[in-house]
């Protein structure tokens, strides 16, 4: 079987369905994940270690600072990447140059031995290489599709699940290797990933015929900016002169408006995944594990590591049946790149079978969100299918709900922590319920907000209201960090117990209020659904 590319001239084979152009995007995009959620699974933890283990012994408020401070940024920068390879460099090279930053970020991080520069250099090339990437291979994807149809939405959910699969593994392998073997080892194993990400895309991009090449190749550069800050400052005289002229263009622009803003609220609390409460695991929870309890996790872990690694190998099986002979180079480093993942795996699991009480990495609990994600997201997929579908509003105000039950859990499990506590030993239960609880908001809210961004704005106006949904974003990000680093005072001063409080009551109020809203904003979409 054969596919037509969406403004291309170009004819190819299939895999699963689908073009096959979409699984290099698919690869490309996982290695990119792996190395993002690699390096922020070590970033807290290395910056509060002690100088004698590897770290820098920060204070956790320093940590969770320049924790706000990247992860906010990283939600920035993509709006200018958008810009420039519409109007200058093209998705495709934007990729390129994004991944290559990337890489050079990660290896900059690593080497991280004799002066605090390479640290933050590597942090603002991953910022800067992020802007570029992040928008534009999400872009490639739908440009594969002629339509707007079943088959577009299938393939941003294989997308999808590239991410999801590059971030398990990511958490998985990097947090493994940085907390038991170095942390240096950690940030780099991420780059050289990063790097195999870039290589891949790089030899097998002609796959994708015209889609992706550089809008105005012959355009000066000065001209392509301009012309680019231009166009932004056109669409938003577009949004005022449509909300005059339409009122139910200008009610559904204030819809994308409220939903952004309860976004803000979910983030804020979800985004403590990579900084409180990896705190939490590596200084709270008791992650020693002998007997019984040891075993049960040895075969829980083999499992959640080899299954996804055996679905994601025989993906890659397809791909290479229908690319090889034109696009050899790449899927040989792409190869490369599965044979060393496996053969990290295959290392890990012997060294956790041959520990008699093996201890559970503290980065390892962010595995559970990737996990439940693929593991459930098929279920709700389902439900948003069924005569059981609520409105917009309603997921919106389930997903606030459940994301502050999550912080219950962990309220409840940290009652016994003394004030001031700086060490406990939680059981490792009420991590999990409260990834379990989070991810299971995050399918009410992520796929849904973007799904209502698209359907709600002007056709010619989707990318501005995308950029300001990178923007609410950005201020979650940025506030879940700085709030977060007032963990110590309020531990001191009110306990655990009360820190986990806020991130419950201020989500499920922000849930219950979208409750109240619902009607009136159903009424303000004027018919979407």
């Amino acid at each position: 079987m054969e596919f037509k590319y969406g403004g291309s001239l170009t004819n190819q084979k299939t895999v699963l369905g689908h073009p096959s152009g979409l699984f290099v995007l698919f690869f490309t995009e996982m290695w990119e994940r792996f190395s993002y959620y690699g390096m922020r699974a070590l970033l807290v933890l290395f910056l509060v270690s002690a100088v004698l283990d590897g770290g820098w012994g920060w204070e956790r408020a320093e940590a969770l600072q320049l924790y706000a401070f990247y992860t906010g940024l990283v939600y920035v920068t993509p709006i200018f990447g958008g810009l420039i390879a519409d109007k200058i460099t093209g998705y495709r090279r934007a990729v390129v140059i994004g991944a290559l930053l990337m890489t050079l970020g990660h290896a900059s991080m690593a080497f991280e031995v004799t002066a605090d520069f390479f640290f933050y250099a590597g942090l603002v090339l991953l910022i800067i290489g992020n802007g570029m990437f992040k928008p534009n291979i999400s872009s490639m994807v739908g440009q594969l599709y002629k339509d707007q149809g079943k088959e577009k939405d299938a393939g941003y959910t294989i997308f999808y699940m590239g991410i999801n699969s590059g971030a398990f593994l990511g958490i998985l392998l990097c947090g493994y290797i940085g907390e038991s073997v170095g942390w240096h080892y950690g940030f780099g194993l991420a780059g050289i990933f990063m790097l195999v990400g870039m290589l891949q895309f790089h030899f097998a991009q002609d796959i994708f015929g015209r889609i992706g090449l550089s809008p105005k190749k012959s355009e000066e550069f000065d001209d392509a900016l301009e012309d680019s800050v231009e166009d932004a400052i056109d669409k938003i005289e577009d949004v005022v002169d449509e909300s005059k002229k339409s009122k139910v263009t200008r009610d559904r622009l204030i819809v994308i408006g409220v939903l952004a803003f309860f976004t803000i609220f979910f983030w804020w609390a979800f985004e403590q995944a990579g900084g409180s409460m990896t705190i939490f695991a590596a200084d709270y929870t008791d992650r020693v594990l002998e007997g019984s309890s040891g075993m049960t996790f040895k075969i829980v872990n083999t499992l959640l590591t080899v299954v996804p690694m055996i679905i994601i190998t025989w993906v890659l099986s397809l791909l290479f049946r229908q690319t090889f002979g034109k696009f050899a180079l790449s899927n040989i480093i792409l190869g490369v790149g599965f044979v060393i993942i496996w053969g990290i795996v295959i290392w890990m699991l012997s060294r956790q079978f041959a520990d008699d009480a093996p201890e559970v990495p503290a980065s390892w609990f962010g595995i559970l969100n990737s996990f439940f994600i693929i593991a459930f997201a098929p279920l709700f997929s389902k439900i948003w299918k069924s005569k059981f579908n609520p409105s917009g509003p309603i997921k919106f105000a389930i997903g606030l709900i459940l994301l502050g039950l999550g912080f219950g859990i962990l309220s409840y499990g940290s009652m016994g922590i003394p004030l001031g506590a700086k060490t406990a030993s939680v059981s490792m239960i009420f991590l999990v319920l409260a990834y379990l609880f989070h991810t299971l908001g995050e399918l009410c809210v992520s796929p849904v907000g973007l799904s209502y961004v698209s359907k709600l704005a002007p056709a010619k106006l989707v990318g501005l209201m995308f950029g300001i949904w990178f923007v609410a974003n950005f201020i979650a990000n940025f506030a879940a960090g700085i709030t977060g680093s007032y963990i110590d005072p309020i531990v001191e001063e009110y306990g655990m117990a009360t820190f986990f409080m806020i991130f419950t009551i201020v989500p499920v109020g922000a849930g219950l209020l979208m409750l109240a809203l619902n009607r009136t904003l159903i009424k303000m979409m004027h018919g979407i659904r």
